[in-house]
């Protein structure tokens, strides 16, 4: 899948100076030998774009095996990519974050929910846009949804159970490229407690504070990752705290929103791995 993205990546690099040579590789018609000695595609550095969890994640192990560097690295995919991986990176860092439980039961979900307090949350480990994420408002909400997770994908079955934040009806994405906080967006939803923008949420500019700069190249390097999206909350009770990283993030609606030239510095950065 080619999103608004990757088209507007592939534009920065022709408008760039120089020769600046960008090859377009479909990993669903490209078929990988892990087991030679290298992977026949041309050399350089590999910008990962698949959309797909496990596709990505897969290439990412063999292109590297193959000898390829490839942006992110399968360190920062397979911890980024994975809610309960990357809670825990979150917190080893020491970056505030919001009280998570795993469990791996209904009985014991039930149980870590009482811990926690109503209402809380429970979202895939996997997943993106807010997919199968639910607000869960008391004991009887919980105990409905679980059960239905029971009888479904066994990756649903892992319960990634999170406090819910009073905060304001916003939350705060940032983008890190390279060593560099580039931009922010606050995304508004009057509607829905979810702010993803896929779901109709309201992109506008948000201020790269200290703070936000900080807590986000720690949460960048937290998971190891050089061209990341971090997503923060305002809570009213623990100040700023990050509940996401983001691996393969979209960034349609923050340049409009901020005027930032997000792919033009992708490619530079790129650019600048090649030259090192």
């Amino acid at each position: 899948m080619v999103r608004w993205e990757e088209k507007s990546i592939v534009d920065a690099a022709k408008k760039r100076s120089g020769h600046v040579e960008v090859n377009m590789v479909d990993a669903k018609d490209t078929p990988l030998e892990i087991t030679a000695k290298s992977s026949g595609l041309p050399e350089g550095v590999v910008l990962q774009r698949c959309v797909s969890h496990y596709r990505n994640l897969h290439t990412t192990a063999a292109l590297e095996g193959l000898g390829h560097r490839v942006v992110n690295n399968f360190r920062s995919a397979s911890i980024s990519s994975d809610k309960v991986f990357c809670s825990i990176a979150l917190a080893r860092a020491g970056i505030p974050t919001p009280r998570t439980f795993l469990a791996t039961t209904e009985e014991s979900a039930l149980n870590a929910l009482e811990r926690l307090g109503y209402p809380a949350v429970v979202k895939p480990v996997v997943g993106s846009w807010g997919r199968l994420s639910a607000l869960l408002k008391d004991p009887d909400f919980a105990r409905a949804i679980i059960e239905d997770r029971e009888y479904m994908y066994p990756m649903y079955q892992v319960y990634y159970l999170q406090e819910f934040v009073k905060r304001p009806p916003r939350d705060i994405r940032s983008f890190v490229v390279g060593d560099k906080t580039v931009a922010a967006i606050y995304r508004i939803s009057a509607s829905d407690w979810r702010t993803n923008t896929a779901r109709g949420g309201k992109a506008e500019k948000c201020p790269i504070t200290p703070e936000i700069d900080e807590l986000s190249l720690k949460s960048a390097r937290a998971v190891g990752g050089e061209i990341v999206g971090v997503d923060l909350m305002e809570s009213s009770t623990e100040g700023m705290v990050v509940h996401e990283v983001n691996n393969t993030t979209e960034f349609k609606n923050t340049v409009p929103a901020t005027g930032v030239d997000i792919p033009g510095l992708i490619v530079d950065y790129l650019v600048s791995l090649e030259k090192r």
